[in-house]
């Protein structure tokens, strides 16, 4: 039988990392929230900063958090046995070395898809119509058109890959616009196949793709999944839109094929060194990630800073399951379990 968490107070001593105000305000907002059972840090977890972590039988962690082996290791010996992730995916995690610690890691295994969705959408429309540059114009008095030329979606062909629920929701959305959807999964979402999206090979969806979107959690399977093989079948000038895990995409082989003109345009809200730069304010320092640097120069990208979940409704959902979970662990019946 499930315990009921939702009135019960937190009861578990939890060290929370990379946290901002907003975190702060957000988990005070929820009835489990106990300010004596809760510590906040704005650090990540690190092997610098792990050993802060020592008497707390949990910690709280995102998605930039370093939870490899050995800062499992240190995390198990300072007391820590509970990993209660504020997040869906949990690739920065060794699940293996959690497993043979004895470690329990819970997850909050959804918070808005609807999030993540519609700011895939907003990226799609944003490089589609150049609201980036036309914004920047106007500010400066600058009302021409020229090498603002959009394209109508309606009537285009969109490649989805990984139907989970934000890809299916994104799917959806891009059906209303009138777009032809493919969709590229393993496991095919009956859902979507009722709604009359048509499941293929990914090599055929890049080939017919004018967009391509992915929605897939980062896997060793799925690591790089766009390289240069794979960017060299999607059609020349298509779109390349990541709002998944930065890891998906190979960003050496994205320029090359941004700089050869292959590549139309390129919409990210993550990036896979993106540990060491978002979620800070690094506008008075130099950014010394070359290659994220060289994308920041082309004027047919648009990056933002992991930002698509960020939401009331998530942020909102985000606190209330993860001291749920952290409650029902110290109840001794731990749910949203990953190990």
């Amino acid at each position: 039988m499930t315990v009921s968490t939702l009135n019960s107070p937190l009861a578990v001593k939890t060290l929370v990392y990379s946290t901002k105000p907003y975190d702060h305000r957000y988990f005070e907002t929820h009835p489990q929230y106990c300010a004596e059972m809760i510590d906040f840090l704005e650090a990540r977890l690190t092997p610098h900063t792990v050993k802060l972590a020592a008497g707390y039988p949990a910690v709280c962690l995102f998605t930039n958090d370093d939870a490899s082996a050995d800062i499992l290791a240190t995390l198990k010996a300072g007391g820590t046995e509970l990993v209660a992730l504020r997040c869906a995916g949990y690739n920065n995690v060794d699940l293996d070395a959690a497993k043979d610690l004895g470690m329990t890691v819970v997850r909050v295994p959804e918070y808005s898809p609807y999030a993540v969705a519609e700011h895939t959408i907003a990226l799609m429309l944003g490089l589609n119509r150049r609201l980036h540059k036309a914004y920047n114009r106007v500010r400066e008095g600058n009302f021409s058109l020229e090498g603002l030329m959009g394209f109508d979606l309606h009537g285009k062909t969109v490649g989805i890959v990984g139907t989970g629920k934000i890809g299916a929701i994104t799917a959806g959305i891009l059906q209303g616009f009138g777009c032809q959807v493919l969709a590229y999964d393993p496991y095919p979402n009956s859902a979507c196949q009722s709604r009359g999206i048509k499941y293929v090979e990914l090599n055929e969806l890049l080939a017919q793709s004018h967009i391509v979107s992915l929605h897939c959690p980062l896997t060793p399977e799925s690591f790089h999944l766009m390289n240069k093989e794979r960017l060299a079948l999607m059609k020349p000038n298509a779109m390349l839109i990541n709002t998944s895990r930065g890891g998906l995409i190979d960003t050496v082989a994205v320029v090359e094929a941004l700089k050869s003109e292959r590549l139309g345009s390129l919409g990210i809200d993550v990036y896979e060194e993106e540990s060491e730069l978002f979620f800070e304010n690094l506008s008075d320092q130099v950014i010394q990630d070359d290659v994220f640097s060289r994308l920041l120069t082309f004027p047919n990208v648009m990056i933002t800073g992991h930002q698509a979940f960020f939401t009331h409704e998530a942020m909102t959902n985000i606190a209330q399951v993860t001291l749920d979970n952290i409650v029902a662990y110290g109840q001794g019946e731990p749910k949203n379990q990953v190990t």
